[in-house]
């Protein structure tokens, strides 16, 4: 068995037409920006999954110079890590903590546990914490997720 470790935070998007989207889940509030869709819930698991088998991580596999990757579907891109591990390897489960002030993310965590399970073949746990006013998250400029994966050999 292996386990991984995975992060990513991204900043709330000034643009208005930007939809969030937090595990495959689109939440009312204002979109957080990056080269995809900025899901950091997905991007912290895959590299969860990644670090775990030892296969890098999402920026080496989906870098963002990649023009085609540009608004990218992040379940898409956690599914395609998911395509990867799974000739050598059975992921065992995962395990998630969001760090936002806002949107309040209790409602929806359900839906994520369902969304990344479906995804990722395994139970998937998901956490909501608040940066309580501290620092960059706390004051609400984005969100964060971090991210651990339990993988055995097949």
């Amino acid at each position: 068995m292996r386990v991984g470790q995975g992060f990513d935070i991204h900043p709330f998007s000034d643009d208005p037409a930007r939809a969030l989207v937090l595990g495959g889940v689109r939440l009312d509030g204002k979109g957080l920006s990056g080269h995809s869709d900025g899901d950091v819930v997905c991007h912290a698991v895959a590299d969860a999954l990644l670090g775990a088998a030892g296969l890098g991580d999402i920026g080496s596999l989906f870098p963002d110079t990649d023009p085609s990757l540009a608004g990218a579907d992040s379940v898409g891109l956690l599914a395609s890590v998911v395509g990867t591990l799974s000739q050598s390897w059975r992921t065992l489960n995962v395990d998630c903590t969001v760090i936002a002030e806002a949107p309040r993310l209790a409602p929806f965590k359900e839906a994520m546990e369902r969304e990344l399970a479906g995804v990722v073949g395994a139970p998937v746990s998901v956490k909501a914490k608040r940066g309580e006013g501290l620092g960059a998250l706390g004051r609400q400029e984005g969100i964060a997720c971090l991210a651990v994966a339990l993988i055995e050999e097949k």
